[in-house]
């Protein structure tokens, strides 16, 4: 993988994103079907550092995300890709909870 640097007026550090989607159990088999694309997708992209979605042993239907892209260029760049993919349709109107924090 490579890395480029930062563009000027951009964070820098790695960005990283915690928490989780809770699914609609209705919808949990289309999700877990698009999910391993979505991952290997995300693992694919330049200044992915690391990405796991899993499912959450304490709560049913809900998946613990942990993002970490090298800067903020490389995290906008994933967003707008998701933002267009099949993963965000079949997951459009589910709740997520995220935070985002950037370490240098």
């Amino acid at each position: 993988m490579s890395h480029k640097e930062p563009s000027e007026n951009l964070t820098t550090g790695n960005i990283h994103l915690i928490g989780h989607i809770d699914v609609p159990e209705e919808r949990s088999e289309a999700v877990q079907v698009a999910l391993s694309n979505h991952i290997a997708l995300t693992h694919a992209e330049e200044g992915c550092l690391s990405f796991d979605v899993v499912p959450c042993p304490q709560v049913p239907h809900r998946f613990l995300v942990s993002e970490v892209f090298v800067d903020q260029q490389a995290f906008d760049a994933h967003q707008k890709r998701t933002k267009k993919s099949s993963w965000a349709k079949v997951t459009e109107g589910i709740p997520r909870d995220y935070s985002i924090r950037v370490q240098d």
